[in-house]
């Protein structure tokens, strides 16, 4: 199974053929800029579409730390997003509390070990909401 900077070079090699399913759910890559590097970063991450937008969740697998690339983006919101084939700028933001409430259910179903990774930590999870600009 595909994972970490081997699936986001297999999945831009191949235009998501090999990437976008995993583990019965589907990954976008996330590009964000280092927040101390100014380095370009790409992760694989796990989405569900709204509308226009991409919502995804800053899990970390219930770590108490949020993930480098959740950091990254809340430096800087503009990010690059790349789903299948398609390539395109959006805007990064963390979904509000009553967002939050509305969109939990959703992408548990999407990856139901979200619910056991807030139970393991601390922190509240983010949900993060991609709008393409």
């Amino acid at each position: 199974m595909l994972f970490g900077a081997e699936h986001v070079k297999r999945y831009i090699e191949t235009g998501g053929r090999e990437g976008h399913e995993w583990a019965g759910a589907h990954v976008l890559i996330l590009t964000t800029t280092g927040r101390r590097t100014g380095e370009l970063r790409s992760t694989p991450v796990i989405y569900r579409r709204r509308g226009d937008q991409y919502v995804v969740v800053a899990s970390r697998a219930g770590a108490d730390e949020h993930p480098a690339w959740y950091l990254n983006l809340r430096a800087a919101p503009r990010v690059q997003v790349q789903v299948l084939g398609d390539s395109f700028a959006a805007d990064a933001r963390t979904a509000t509390p009553e967002e939050k409430a509305e969109l939990w259910p959703s992408m548990t179903q999407v990856w139901p070990d979200y619910d056991r990774y807030q139970a393991q930590t601390r922190r509240d999870i983010p949900v993060v909401i991609l709008a393409p600009v």
